[in-house]
């Protein structure tokens, strides 16, 4: 870096004030493709908001120092914190470009899952025979009769063998090379986000299918890409469901997938129309099918989405207790009973009703998938709570069949 430089921060930066130091921040990649935390100073965090590619390092080092009076700043300290945002790439550059433009995704989520390719494939082994889990794959299918899955994109450790169930319906039921997962998106604030990176994981990269979503685009029209980054990278609600797609269907049945997220439909709460919101929602629906319908083979649609989020840790005002366990539990499976009916207007009042109070968040890719669907039946293969020892959160999750009308389950 030379003087002559005229420093740029890059996007998706985020800068937290140090736990018990004050005077001291955290500056952090939202995206993940940086994994580095500098520390930084309130003097140095000033210094780099003037990163704005239009100041050079010496305009820095003066408006800094019109701002410290007397102070004298540190020979070089400057160039220091700006040479710790370049190494930690921090600053938009060649380095930085690169990166975001990548045609693969890496995995975001080992430490959820084993990270070497062995150890993965025992953890991934474990989900089916472990205590809850549907035991060992039975024959693979050989005609498409499942349309679509739920399950929940819960850490592997406490949910995991209920994953398991929606897969090995997946892979008994049908023989569909084409996987649309639309899960719940947990950092973007967009409505629908796709992406054109494949996914990359221990076990291989999955292509996507550019030709699914092109078409898509043509139908719902609006950008679906303009927050791809901080919408995938660091979202796990896809990878964990590429990871058992994987597993299941190994080198010998290769598959493609369309990756998408999808942001609040608060909107649709209450006494709150949301018509704009509500006509967006069914013009994607409609994209999907359009999409499907030209495809000329087996779809099957993944929903990747946890059920109700209660406690402290959300948010509540006391411990989980054993009624309110009971009372969440008979709205899931009131949710559950409106979703095996392709009833999508009885799965939307459900949460209106409780103003969404319980944080279902599988509401967005589910409601979307049951209006992609159209008529179909569902089949409730296992439910279950995690509730935390000292009741501080509890988190329900599930796994579901769907069969469209005339199809054999």
């Amino acid at each position: 870096m030379t003087l002559a430089d005229r420093p740029r921060l890059r996007p998706y930066l985020a800068a937290d004030q140090e736990p018990g130091k004050p005077g001291f921040f955290l500056v952090t990649d939202r995206v993940g493709i940086s994994r580095a935390v500098l520390r930084l100073t309130a003097f140095d965090l000033e210094c780099i908001k003037l990163c704005d590619g239009r100041h050079g390092i010496s305009d820095i080092r003066q408006k800094m120092q019109k701002r410290l009076g007397n102070t004298k700043i540190p020979d070089g300290r400057i160039e220091m914190v700006l040479g710790a945002l370049d190494q930690a790439l921090f600053l938009d550059g060649p380095e930085w470009n690169t990166a975001a433009n990548a045609p693969v995704r890496p995995p975001s989520c080992i430490g959820c899952y084993e990270g070497d390719p062995a150890a993965l494939t025992e953890q991934m082994n474990d989900q089916f025979q472990r205590a809850g889990g549907p035991g060992a794959l039975g024959l693979e299918a050989n005609d498409h009769r499942l349309n679509a899955i739920l399950v929940p994109h819960i850490d592997y450790n406490r949910g995991g063998f209920n994953f398991a169930h929606g897969f090995k319906a997946l892979y008994e039921q049908t023989n569909a090379k084409l996987f649309v997962i639309i899960g719940t998106s947990h950092h973007s604030q967009h409505l629908f986000t796709l992406t054109r990176k494949a996914f990359q994981t221990p076990l291989g990269i999955a292509p996507i299918d550019t030709a699914f979503m092109d078409r898509v685009e043509s139908i719902y029209g609006e950008d679906l890409y303009q927050d791809e980054l901080l919408g995938h990278l660091p979202e796990h609600s896809i990878e964990l469901e590429v990871v058992f797609l994987q597993h299941i269907l190994g080198p010998g049945r290769p598959f493609r997938i369309v990756p998408m997220v999808v942001g609040s439909f608060h909107h649709l709460m209450g006494s709150r129309t949301g018509k704009n919101q509500s006509n967006r929602i069914n013009l994607m629906a409609q994209a999907l099918q359009h999409a499907e319908a030209m495809a000329g083979e087996p779809v099957c649609y993944v929903i990747s989405g946890d059920l109700a989020h209660i406690g402290p840790k959300f948010g509540d005002p006391s411990a989980v207790s054993t009624s309110e366990l009971g009372e969440s539990q008979r709205q899931d499976l009131l949710l559950m009973k409106h979703a095996s009916a392709g009833d999508h207007a009885g799965y939307l009042n459900v949460l209106r009703a409780e103003d969404d109070s319980r944080r279902i968040c599988g509401f967005p890719p589910t409601y979307l998938t049951l209006l992609a669907l159209g008529q179909c039946q569902g089949k409730l293969l296992r439910y279950d709570q995690y509730v935390h020892p000292r009741g501080h959160e509890s988190v329900s999750f599930a796994s579901m069949a769907f069969h469209r009308a005339g199809t054999t389950p």
